[in-house]
């Protein structure tokens, strides 16, 4: 039976940057994954290009039952350091909007720098391989794989969440963690598109495809500015996958679809320079043409000129469009979720180290636990910290 100082499962972000860390501090490192390839989830991440970190990062941008949890890992290994990580490998990167930092090349760079870390680290990496049971003795865990056994001291759970499960997701993570007697926090689709009631979905079937700056505002008073996207399924874009991870089912969402102008002022301003122009026209001026339509043909804009709008309807038109309440039928869930929320309670981990407290020798990293990003790097860079934290302590009691 082969032993090892750390068994690392799951060769995707997370674990690969801890495999590495640790193997270059000097430990006896094997790193397993059962799809064919590691980094999956990095190579389909950004469209291709790996949208790596953010340049705004802060423990704010988490959510958590325990927000403090993410400060100390943030703290000690920053999105500057990973920046500073790609340079050395010549990665040339830009930022695309907000902070966020993506490969001028493809995603595969990240990966195979991953990869050339882990070689420096002398990482075993065994790839399409199953764990079938995991079981503790006194010199720490033995796990059943397919075809071998392996021992070790030191195991960490870097197998992610539910999301994406076309690229091998699964509950395995959560099952490990309630096998020994930790708690798992109920889990929810993050980051993903709303799906719309059906007679919602019908009015707004010609918009498919029309994307528009908005403000997106929770129940909870959480609010993101970002470009709203109408799909054939409801809606989506940055600002829907950002406030999806802050809406609960059955609550509305209040969305702005003109953050950049006073509208009241914008009317009474052209009403008096243009009295005979179309109220429809406009509104054409500041919104997509298609969608001043739909409405139009929903009959939330009058077809009037601007001399001929009153007063009330005025009011209800700027209500209409600068505070647009809609109320989700549901999320597309896991299958395009960008992440999980929930997981393994973060109260049940060290936040310095990310071991388990009541079981000594376990460790969870990366998405698998109860720590959500924003969209637009703040989960890889979760991914890097959590794994850098778990890393100097799996070097530490070596």
């Amino acid at each position: 039976m082969e032993r090892f100082d750390a068994v690392i499962i799951g060769a995707g972000a997370a674990g690969m940057f801890c495999a590495a860390q640790a193997g270059q501090a000097g430990s006896r490192v094997l790193l397993i994954d059962n799809g064919k390839k590691p980094g999956r989830k990095i190579l389909m991440s950004g469209g291709g290009r790996c949208n790596f970190t953010n340049l705004y990062v802060e423990p704010a941008a988490y959510l958590s039952k325990n927000p403090h949890f993410c400060k100390s890992a943030l703290a000690r290994y920053t999105q500057w350091d990973f920046i500073d990580l790609v340079g050395r490998y010549g990665i040339a990167w830009h930022e695309k909007t907000l902070g966020q930092l993506f490969c001028d090349d493809s995603a595969q760079r990240i990966v195979d720098m991953l990869v050339a870390e882990c070689d420096k680290g002398g990482v075993t990496l065994r790839l399409r391989s199953e764990v079938l049971s995991i079981a503790r003795d006194e010199s720490g865990f033995v796990l059943a794989l397919n075809g071998e056994t392996v021992a070790t001291q030191k195991l960490v759970i870097a197998s992610g969440g539910l999301s994406m499960p076309g690229l091998g997701a699964s509950p395995f993570g959560y099952k490990i963690a309630e096998q020994f007697g930790l708690k798992v926090l109920p889990t929810r689709a993050g980051l993903v598109p709303f799906t719309l009631h059906k007679p919602l979905l019908e009015q707004l079937q010609t918009l498919s495809g029309v994307s528009v700056p908005c403000v997106i505002t929770a129940r909870n008073g959480t609010v993101f500015r970002e470009n709203l996207l109408f799909t054939h399924r409801g809606l989506s874009g940055p600002a829907v996958l950002q406030i999806s991870s802050y809406w609960q089912p059955g609550e509305l969402v209040s969305i702005n679809l003109l953050p950049d102008l006073s509208l009241e002022d914008v009317l009474n301003e052209q009403r008096n320079a243009h009295p005979n122009q179309s109220l429809k026209n406009t509104l054409a001026m500041h919104l997509p043409k298609r969608l001043v339509e739909c409405l139009q043909q929903l009959g939330q804009i009058p077809d009037v000129s601007l001399r001929q709008l009153n007063v009330r309807d005025q009011q209800t038109l700027v209500e209409t469009l600068t505070a647009w309440q809609v109320q989700p039928n549901g999320t597309e869930g896991y299958r395009t979720a960008e992440v999980t929320l929930g997981g393994v309670d973060t109260n049940e981990l060290s936040s310095r180290t990310m071991e388990a407290r009541r079981v000594p020798g376990l460790y969870f990293i990366g998405e698998v636990m109860d720590v959500t990003g924003w969209l637009g790097g703040y989960n890889f860079q979760w991914a890097w910290s959590s794994a850098w934290a778990c890393a100097q302590d799996l070097a530490a009691k070596r």
